[in-house]
């Protein structure tokens, strides 16, 4: 390539390739990226010298691309592709080496082969903001629904526990008065309605914070085993076997007993359920310099991703009609929120769902 007029119509190939791959960027679908990358690689594959012998190969994150005919065997030219300033691929182009030599290429043509993953480079940075941001705006919406499910929560439990605490006092009189055994039988199941309701509204207090802590040191591992102690019964009626670890003999944490008791049963209730017979349920406690992590995995179905979201909003169950009231994970985040912790969950391998609690060192 000698002439003047060659050397012209290289540089238009260069610049309409550029300027293609502006537009495509510009112009490119998020939820769809793979097909802009797919057209970036056509863009180059036209804009080199030997176009009908060049072949294209992108390599980034989750994605592989390459025209047709490419072969890892070819001479080539490559370019890295960083996000964030780390390199997470690469673009080749390529001539078959049977033809063609590393001098075959220009210089011109690798100064664009950088430019244009720098292009795709700031695509992919372009799209992890766009989900981080979306993530963030998911989980505002998420706290802000928890946070106003919370006040409505905190005002029901109050305005109930007075006319449930006269219901269980009159039906108490009541019984002490009558001698007909029906009468008496009746008044007791009036009774037992009045304590199963107002252990309802005691987790819902639980949920909204209302509930006075007792914060002291406490030893967790010792928690825990008196936790699998109480569940032995519901552990054996299912032949599931809990593999517990804990990474030293003495785990201590600032918290209230009852709370952190109650937080660890329900978890270990909720993976007990969900777990098949015969199946394993993994404890992991870890100390970490500012934190206790605790996980807790089981085998069952795992979580619908539609249900992501829901997990720890009350009343949210996934369980048949009767056999829960949708309280037990929200009662959860709110005693850990309320001890400053979190709690996150994801897929188990190969199956299940794994609940990660992270307590921090008070």
């Amino acid at each position: 390539m000698n002439s003047t007029e060659d050397k012209l119509k290289e540089r238009i190939k260069e610049l309409t390739c550029l300027y293609d791959v502006t537009s495509i960027i510009v112009n490119a679908d998020y939820q769809q990226l793979e097909t802009s990358l797919q057209a970036i690689v056509q863009c180059l594959k036209k804009a080199w010298l030997y176009k009908d012998d060049a072949e294209v190969y992108l390599s980034c994150s989750a994605y592989e691309i390459k025209t047709k005919a490419y072969d890892p065997s070819m001479v080539s030219l490559k370019s890295d592709i960083k996000v964030f300033n780390k390199i997470e691929g690469y673009i080749k182009v390529g001539y078959p080496k049977e033809k063609y030599s590393q001098s075959d290429f220009l210089e011109e043509e690798q100064i664009l082969l950088a430019s244009v993953s720098l292009a795709v480079g700031n695509l992919l940075e372009r799209k992890q903001i766009r989900d981080s941001e979306a993530a963030v705006k998911r989980q505002m919406e998420h706290t802000d629904r928890l946070y106003i499910l919370g006040e409505i929560t905190a005002g029901i439990a109050h305005e109930l526990n007075t006319p449930l605490a006269n219901i269980l006092g009159f039906a108490e009189l009541l019984k002490e008065r009558m001698v007909d055994k029906q009468t008496i039988k009746d008044l007791e199941k009036i009774m037992d309605n009045a304590i199963f309701s107002r252990e309802i509204v005691k987790k819902l207090m639980f949920f909204a914070c209302e509930m006075p802590q007792e914060m002291h040191s406490l030893q967790v591992n010792s928690n825990v085993e008196s936790v699998l102690e109480l569940l032995k019964p519901s552990l054996q009626e299912k032949n599931i076997k809990v593999n517990t670890s804990f990474s030293n003999d003495d785990i201590q944490l600032r918290a209230d007993t009852v709370q952190l008791t109650q937080v660890l049963f329900n978890m270990i209730m909720n993976a007990i359920y969900y777990s098949p017979v015969n199946g394993a349920i993994g404890l992991d406690v870890k100390e970490k310099k500012k934190n206790i992590e605790i996980s807790i995995s089981d085998q069952g179905k795992g979580i619908d991703p539609e249900n992501e979201t829901k997990v720890f909003e009350p009343f949210f169950t996934t369980k048949p009609h009767g056999e829960g009231s949708g309280l037990g994970l929200s009662v959860v985040h709110g005693i850990i929120t309320s001890h400053k912790g979190t709690i996150t969950h994801k897929p188990n391998t190969p199956k299940g769902t794994i609940f990660t609690i992270d307590f921090p060192k008070l």
